[in-house]
């Protein structure tokens, strides 16, 4: 398994970010940091995965589990050449 690093934009809702905190941790992710800028809600991830989108899809999962919409996905450019995809894909 490979560590992944990205961050989830969320859609805004009326929770304060303790509580979208704990309902993301009672819905399993334990492996990303909530936070907020300007007011819009992210989640940075750091998540073991056998590929990027497993650990994407995996993410979006536990963000919908908590009651949250992702709204996009984000990757650091630094962090593009580890996500490359295997050959011939």
């Amino acid at each position: 398994m490979k560590l992944f690093e990205f961050t989830l934009w969320l859609a805004r809702d009326s929770r304060d970010l303790l509580a979208r905190t704990n309902a993301l941790h009672d819905a399993g992710a334990d492996d990303c940091s909530p936070g907020e800028h300007c007011g819009e809600p992210y989640l940075a991830f750091h998540r073991e995965a056998e590929s990027f989108e497993a650990a994407v899809r995996s993410a979006i999962r536990d963000t919908q589990a908590a009651g949250c919409r992702t709204i996009r996905c984000e990757i650091d450019e630094r962090q593009l050449a580890a996500y490359e995809a295997p050959p011939g894909r």
